[in-house]
């Protein structure tokens, strides 16, 4: 399918991350069982996967990180911040202006369609532009705007609450849009703690 001008790549940056995470993880488990005799240089990933075995996930939940998507969809966004336990600030539709919008054009549009998407989208940029003429202020003149709409969202969780996030959003049942910034996520998440995500496959389909 011919890249639309106005189809920018989705992209997950890492904001932030706890310093030593699988370090802070071990310290908080072993307070558990006050097994901190066994501590070494390299007993934190054993532990780890000790742990997520047994199901003692709440250890986990000391280690945090912060990601920001861009080039998202609003409707992606939507399912994202359905998770209760994250800390969310995502662009504003009612102080961005949204005159020339980027979109989302969905995965499995046709080639044949795209350009009457795209005509579809150009329909509702003057939409939008006609009602702000008109005298509405952008967070009344926002509600013409599709879920194409693209976005930029920053999202920070606990490593538990990640993993919950993974395996809901990793399905093959999954949207496909949020299936690739979960697994963009996951991928920086495995280089950083390894032990705690390995046992999640990135594409499960």
């Amino acid at each position: 399918m011919e890249q639309d001008v106005r189809q920018p790549q989705l992209e997950v940056e890492l904001v932030a991350i706890t310093p030593d995470p699988e370090k802070v993880i071990e310290q908080a488990g072993r307070t558990c069982y006050l097994s901190f005799d066994r501590m070494d240089d390299d007993s934190e990933a054993g532990f780890i996967r000790r742990l997520i075995n047994m199901g003692h996930e709440s250890p986990l939940e000391h280690a945090y990180v912060t990601f920001r998507v861009r080039n998202c969809s609003r409707a992606m966004t939507h399912q994202l911040v359905r998770h209760r336990l994250m800390a969310v600030s995502q662009q504003s539709q009612r102080y961005v202006d949204e005159d020339q919008f980027a979109y989302v054009l969905p995965e499995a549009l046709a080639a044949e369609y795209v350009e009457d998407f795209r005509r579809d989208m150009r329909t509702i940029q003057e939409m939008y532009r006609k009602w702000r003429d008109r005298g509405l202020r952008k967070e009344d003149a926002r509600f013409v705007l599709p879920n194409a709409c693209v976005s930029e969202i920053v999202v920070s969780a606990n490593f538990r609450e990640w993993r919950h996030i993974f395996k809901l959003r990793l399905s093959p049942k999954a949207q496909w849009e949020i299936r690739k910034a979960c697994g963009k996520m996951l991928a920086i998440l495995k280089e950083h703690a390894p032990a705690c995500f390995e046992d999640i496959a990135a594409d499960p389909a």
